[in-house]
């Protein structure tokens, strides 16, 4: 490991475990991520290898089974993931993020029921908010429950872009359930969807029509998920009671924008690994590229933002495993990450010349894989509306 992007006051365990995956994204994700990524094929070996880690169960409690990691430990492990093959990342991410409602918000019997198998990697989760008429605009959504006289719900509706969303047996959904609640988000529910994983038809009532082409982020699946008639159970309501949807899946958001920042990071610096190597074995005008200023200058540019995202990402990390809020912490490591990676990956983009331009180069995979930040768990913009929005609330005149 180098110079940049380290992380103070770790033990013993959280630096084993950092270790380990650095060795694994060396051995097994770096040497085929690019082979893999170009045939959009999903990375088996190496889900497999990361289920034999015991990453699926890093930050589940040690009684369901899991390695009771903290949030800070899993972001660590994302970033060194993303280093290798971000879609790797996007893989555990959804993942962690239903782990973690689950474990907030779930019943004891719900928590019995998935987190020991989520642990193993056996059972993979999804969740899903997005619908194809809206995405930042969650209180938009119309995907509907209506409770029927036998107590059971009827659930339908589309919904968009489910990373996960044909390999997982379990998705977390949002759903209105419009149950006389004077707020549009205290009429929101989440529920606990089984299915088994592939495509078509794979639940009755429930179909995952097929994997969305993307332009980049290839090899993790990204799907719909049409409901028509879904009939599920009142006990696969998300913490037992409906009405609290909103508020569980906008917890998991925040999980998940420390992780769309430690992506962030993670691509950031390979993408600065592949120039400051490249700059040293690159000659022109009878030097290396290298020892030009304007090389130089690139160079210092990137690693200040690489280390500057590092310690913001893992200030919102921390501040969540203490208990304490974090949107405004999670939505300012989110949005300067992903807007420092874009750059810096642009930056080397730039060193490597007509040769990132080529599939044969390591930088054009990164080069349509940063985009995908930008919009990921929260646009730019909606970061820069919440912070905004948080600001005003902290510092609001006080009479």
């Amino acid at each position: 490991m180098g110079r940049l992007a380290q992380t103070e006051g770790l033990s013993d365990v959280q630096q084993d475990i950092l270790e380990t995956v650095h060795d694994f994204v060396e051995r097994e994700i770096l040497p085929v991520a690019t082979r893999l990524e170009h045939a959009d094929e999903y990375p088996k070996d190496i889900v497999e290898g990361l289920r034999e880690l015991g990453i699926f169960g890093l930050m589940i409690p040690e009684e369901y089974g899991g390695l009771g990691e903290s949030l800070l430990t899993y972001s660590l492990v994302v970033e060194e993931l993303a280093r290798g093959w971000m879609s790797v990342s996007g893989i555990v991410n959804t993942h962690f993020i239903v782990a973690w409602m689950l474990h907030q918000h779930g019943t004891e019997d719900q928590k019995r029921r998935y987190l020991p198998r989520m642990a193993t990697g056996g059972l993979r989760a999804a969740f899903s908010m997005t619908e194809p008429g809206c995405g930042s605009d969650v209180a938009a959504i119309r995907t509907k429950a209506v409770r029927r006289d036998d107590g059971a719900y009827e659930v339908s509706g589309q919904k968009m872009w489910l990373t996960n969303g044909a390999s997982s047996g379990l998705i977390a959904v949002l759903v209105k359930t419009d149950e006389g609640q004077d707020s549009v988000y205290r009429n929101m529910t989440t529920l606990l969807v089984e299915k088994q994983p592939g495509l078509g038809e794979v639940a009755p009532g429930l179909t995952i029509p097929g994997v969305i082409e993307k332009m980049g982020y290839k090899g993790v699946d990204s799907t719909e998920l049409i409901l028509d008639g879904f009939r599920i159970g009142a006990e696969q309501v998300l913490g037992g009671s409906p009405g609290r949807g909103f508020y569980q899946m906008m917890d998991g958001v925040e999980v998940g924008r420390v992780n769309v920042a430690a992506r962030g990071c993670g691509v950031a610096l390979r993408a600065f690994e592949l120039a400051v190597a490249y700059a040293q074995q690159r000659e022109t005008f009878g030097k290396r590229i290298a020892d030009h200023q304007a090389v130089q200058f690139r160079l210092a540019d990137m690693a200040t933002k690489i280390e500057a995202a590092h310690q913001m990402m893992i200030m919102a990390a921390r501040k969540k495993d203490r208990g304490a809020r974090n949107d405004l912490e999670a939505g300012m490591a989110k949005y300067l990450a992903s807007e420092f990676c874009k750059e810096v990956v642009e930056d080397s983009f730039r060193i490597h010349g007509g040769y990132g331009y080529s599939k044969e180069f390591e930088i054009e995979r990164l080069y349509r894989e940063a985009p995908m930040l930008l919009i990921g768990e929260g646009t730019a913009d909606i970061q820069r509306l919440i912070i905004g929005r948080r600001l005003l609330d902290e510092y609001a005149l006080r009479d």
